[in-house]
């Protein structure tokens, strides 16, 4: 069987997209800590693409969002575009983020009153320059939306919702998408052309890609594949993914 692996490799001496050392993460469950994650270690270069598995309840979207820096650890190290998150407020995070990073969220994130076309200009908002509205517009269009501009999330289905959260986290040509089951509610035709687009970024533009996904087949196409298992992850063999 042939490797679908897609590849984009990074110079050695280039600092790491992502790093996590020794990152925990405690919630309170009553009167007691539940650990979610245990002295946790990842590093990711610049243009990997790596997939992270997991059974459900092991923590993956938590390890997610405290890699987004949209949520804090309890303990150890983190790093983005070898920026130290810990040591910034929410701000500070949210500005190192901005156009370098996008989002793909299971429960989409799309702003109630505002129409499909300005929830994917919403990243743009500080991006200088002229042609934005065209850039959203274009990518509305590439994900089959493009009649669907001035619709309010309440007036999409459950997988339109989703195309217009991709759309969003591709708009700005980040540096770096973070996907949570980014094809879970989009039907086969659809969820094709947004992992094509993924890879895309990936194999052009060098679009670093940290993906959370149930599907294997999804998971072997990224040159690395981890398994969240005890708030750890382990790396798996390429055979191990199907199994």
């Amino acid at each position: 069987m042939s490797d679908t692996r897609e590849t984009h490799a990074a110079p050695a001496s280039a600092t790491p997209t992502l790093e996590a050392r020794g990152l925990g993460k405690q919630v309170a469950s009553g009167d007691r800590q539940l650990t979610i994650l245990d002295h946790l270690d990842l590093c990711v270069m610049p243009g990997e693409s790596v997939a992270i598995l997991g059974s459900s309840g092991a923590g993956k979207s938590t390890l997610l969002a405290l890699l987004a820096g949209l949520d804090t650890p309890s303990h150890g190290e983190l790093e983005l575009f070898g920026t130290a998150l810990p040591a910034l407020d929410e701000d500070g995070r949210a500005a190192l983020r901005a156009g370098r990073v996008g989002f793909v969220f299971q429960n989409f994130q799309l702003l109630p009153t505002l129409t499909a076309l300005e929830n994917v200009m919403l990243p743009l908002e500080l991006t200088p320059g002229r042609g934005l509205e065209s850039r959203a517009r274009d990518w509305l269009g590439r994900v089959g939306l493009g009649e669907r501009l001035h619709h309010l999330p309440k007036q999409l289905s459950g997988g339109e919702q989703q195309r217009v959260a991709v759309a969003r986290a591709f708009v700005t040509q980040p540096e770096l998408v973070f996907a949570d089951e980014p094809t879970g509610n989009l039907d086969r035709d659809t969820g094709s052309a947004i992992i094509e687009s993924l890879f895309a970024l990936n194999r052009e533009a060098g679009t670093t890609l940290v993906l959370v996904t149930h599907d294997p087949h999804l998971a072997r196409r990224c040159q690395r594949c981890l398994r969240l298992d005890g708030g750890r992850l382990v790396a798996l063999e390429r055979d191990e993914v199907l199994a």
